[in-house]
């Protein structure tokens, strides 16, 4: 093997490496030394041996593959890290094990505010829709809530409905429902963030959600103290990233706020991986706060912490049918769902974002959704004519065969998630197939569908949604079946689905001249894995682990 890069003592080798470099110049490799946080050479174990100098620091990889650091390329960092100490349902099922679950998190719990728990299935009681009455029955003293897994949905017992103000329920803006019950109040139910806000806001955390909610900044501003236990949360999140490999970090919801918080941790301490903060643009801004995001955007602009985003949702999920559906739902025929923004207010933002060369993502499920944010973006594109923009959409969870195209035409990114199909990971088929409809199916999640049409593709995880790990989503990505035989597949080949992750997760952030590859030049960040990830069968992928992460050149996390 030969030896790329410049001559000199390393701060860190990596040996003894199944090196896969995503470099089509310079596929494969045994070893990569590291200096001054870039790589300076690739090559084998023997040859990198020779940059090896008396403070350099040496990895054994004993025969694991060595990749490029993982770009999760959407996610939810600030929210996801506070997540990590709430009560966690998933794979809970039936009335008996929620009980259990939750009164055995009270008990361990008992001077919390407010209980919440997380990722709790559609299907927990089978056919049977929750209500607080379940809750109730379970835990009627303390005011509980939980979330189902995409975050779209909460359920919260009387007490909660009763503290936050809205067992009467209220008005809420387009696309946002408390579901009544046919006694006139809040019957448990609900859907999207302006319902289940109220409830939220008990909890105390506030701040964490903001990104999301209302994409403004705290008010009134926290305290010295408070502000110290928000860079904590930041750091457990960080933590979580590193430790399952990750090194970039394209963030789905942001505010100033969250920009203050990591740049405060990467003067401390540092951070143990990039990150990029988008402004969250809602339906009940006008565009001169756009001028906010110019703003972060100027202000932020390092390899290590960057704005010049802006995210925006578009409609809701599948299974609470907020989704935006070009035709109507299948097991809902007289509904289509209800956008967030009507089509001309998208397009107006569109042209004034892509105006200022920010780039956009949007939240589309639905077909409906997909096909107004493309139409959007191609307005932008006569207003302001064509540019590497770069724009997303976020999901495609449903597409149509007229605008499969249309990414590739207008260079637009589709951003998805392996973990997301029903059947593929955690969730489970049902309510999501049906919603759906069979005719649908074929382009559901169609990633190689897009793909081929010219789409670039990048994976993430969407945490806390799915699980975190991107070697789970390449295993989902790779072992994925069709709902129907006739359905088209849609999986990724496993070198497809670590392209996913790195090379088209650098492409996203226009970074691909610098990372996203193992190549002379390029930032340091990688990832060793357990083992050879080429000779793992995809079924036991699952069991590969990283054993170290680098980011910069300095290890983030190491497997004791």
């Amino acid at each position: 093997m030969s030896v790329t890069g410049a001559g000199g003592s390393a701060d860190l080798i990596v040996v003894n490496g199944r090196v896969l470099t995503m470099d089509g110049d310079n596929p494969a490799a045994e070893a990569v030394a590291v200096k001054d946080g870039a790589i300076i050479a690739i090559g084998s174990s023997t040859s990198i041996e020779e940059f090896k100098g008396s403070g350099t620091k040496v990895i054994n990889a004993l025969g694991g593959s060595v990749l490029p650091g993982f770009i999760e390329a959407h996610m939810h960092l600030f929210s996801g890290a506070a997540e990590l100490a709430h009560l966690q349902l998933a794979g809970v099922h039936g009335f008996e094990a929620l009980q259990k679950a939750i009164r055995d998190y009270a008990a361990t719990h008992p001077h919390a505010r407010m209980l919440v728990g997380q990722s709790v299935d559609y299907t927990v009681l089978d056919d049977e829709r929750v209500t607080r009455h379940h809750l109730d029955a379970i835990l009627p003293d303390r005011p509980f809530v939980m979330a189902a897994p995409d975050h779209h949905t909460m359920w919260a017992n009387t007490k909660a409905l009763e503290m936050a103000g809205i067992l009467n329920g209220r008005t809420l803006g387009p696309g946002n429902e408390i579901v009544m019950g046919d006694d006139g109040l809040a019957a448990g139910e609900l859907r999207e963030g302006e319902a289940f806000g109220p409830v939220l806001d008990l909890a105390g955390e506030g701040r964490v959600r903001l990104g999301l909610a209302t994409g403004g900044e705290p008010d009134p501003m926290p305290s010295a103290a408070e502000r110290a236990a928000d860079r904590d949360i930041m750091r457990r999140g960080l933590a979580w990233c590193a430790r399952h490999g990750i090194t970039s970090i394209q963030n789905m919801d942001g505010n100033l706020y969250q920009l203050e918080l990591l740049a405060e941790i990467e003067a401390g301490e540092g951070l143990p991986c990039r990150v990029q903060i988008p402004f969250h643009y809602k339906n009940f801004m006008t565009l001169d706060m756009l001028d906010k995001a110019s703003e972060m955007a100027e202000r932020y602009n390092s390899e290590w912490l960057s704005s010049g985003m802006v995210k925006v949702f578009y409609d809701g999920v599948l299974d609470s049918w907020t989704a935006v559906m070009v035709e109507p739902y299948a097991d809902r025929p007289d509904w289509v769902g209800e956008p967030l923004f009507t089509p001309q207010q998208f397009i107006d933002l569109a042209v004034a974002v892509d105006r200022r060369e920010l780039q956009i993502a949007v939240h589309s499920i639905g077909d409906g959704a997909v096909r107004a944010v493309l139409d959007g973006y191609e307005a932008a594109q006569k207003a302001n004519g064509k540019r590497d923009s770069r724009h997303r959409v976020e999901h495609i969870e449903v597409t149509t065969t007229a605008d499969v195209p249309r990414f590739a035409e207008l260079g637009v990114i589709a951003s998805m998630q392996p973990p997301h199909p029903p059947g593929a990971m955690d969730f489970p088929l049902e309510p999501t197939v049906s919603r759906i409809g069979p005719a649908r199916w074929p382009l559901s999640y169609a990633w190689r569908t897009l793909k081929n049409a010219g789409a670039h593709v990048v994976f993430a995880s969407d945490w806390p949604v799915s699980p975190i790990d991107p070697i789970l989503g390449i295993q989902a990505a790779v072992l994925r079946k069709p709902w129907a035989e006739s359905d088209p597949d849609q999986r990724f080949s496993l070198h497809e689905s670590i392209a996913a992750y790195t090379v088209e997760g650098a492409y996203a952030e226009f970074a691909e001249h610098r990372k996203g590859m193992l190549k002379s030049g390029y930032m340091a960040d990688l990832v060793v894995l357990s083992a050879d990830i080429e000779k793992t069968a995809p079924a036991d992928l699952h069991k590969l682990r990283p054993v170290t992460t680098i980011c910069g050149g300095k290890i983030t996390y190491q497997a004791r």
